[in-house]
């Protein structure tokens, strides 16, 4: 039973709060039963034993690393190194994304629709605590590589000036969805060299979508053309 706030696993957790942390040591920790069970399901071990409340760990001690209103039950930490690396045919590349919350709702939409992430430096970490609990578990079952390393095709999603989505004349996968950053979206270089496609908004006052909400709404386009949807 841990008793003492110096525990080796309890300072690590606390470490694994800062991303720095978390890139230096390869190390990533998930809060609650739900994201345990997830990791379980794909036969993901933690690299410890886990921390679970009133059974090897005071349970105000556990509380006192909880990032959660309430703390939960259970706290594991597990390796990047052990997450899904296999290619998928369509892939969501996002650009400069910085909301943790966006970036785990669509690691969540991409696994729903079978697809991959790809990440540009600039996007928030998909291993930290508000991405993780926006995922809900999808973490342990969608690939993520590298912005460059995005296959096929790129297809850039733009608020204005692209071909209307339902219209676009898509390719065949592997190919790739990009995306941009909240506010300044994708990057004017090489926009060019890109197929531009945009969502029509028929409401008068929206100016653009959620990147999360436009990336949900392409991918459930692809899957209507395969007939999936």
């Amino acid at each position: 039973m841990i008793t003492s706030r110096d525990n080796a696993t309890l300072k690590l957790v606390r470490k694994l709060e800062h991303r720095k942390h978390r890139e230096e040591t390869g190390l990533f920790a998930c809060e609650g039963e739900d994201l345990v069970a997830a990791a379980l399901a794909e036969g993901i071990e933690p690299a410890f034993e886990l921390l679970v409340a009133g059974e090897n760990i005071l349970p105000e001690l556990l509380a006192s690393v909880s990032e959660l209103p309430h703390a939960s039950r259970v706290i594991g930490v597990y390796r990047k190194e052990d997450l899904p690396r296999f290619a998928r045919e369509t892939t969501l590349a996002l650009w400069r994304v910085g909301d943790p919350g966006n970036v785990g709702t669509l690691v969540r939409t991409a696994d729903a629709f079978g697809a991959g992430i790809a990440l540009s430096d600039g996007c928030a970490d998909p291993l930290g605590s508000k991405a993780l609990r926006a995922s809900a578990g999808a973490i342990f079952r969608v690939p993520l590589s590298d912005w460059d390393d995005a296959p096929g095709p790129r297809i850039a999603l733009v608020a204005h000036g692209g071909v209307p989505l339902s219209e676009a004349d898509l390719p065949d996968p592997p190919l790739t969805i990009l995306l941009g950053s909240e506010r300044e979206g994708l990057p004017d270089h090489p926009l060019t060299d890109w197929y531009k496609v945009t969502i029509p908004l028929p409401g008068e006052d929206a100016e653009s979508l959620n990147v999360a909400a436009a990336g949900a709404i392409a991918l459930y386009e692809l899957s209507r053309r395969r007939g999936k949807g």
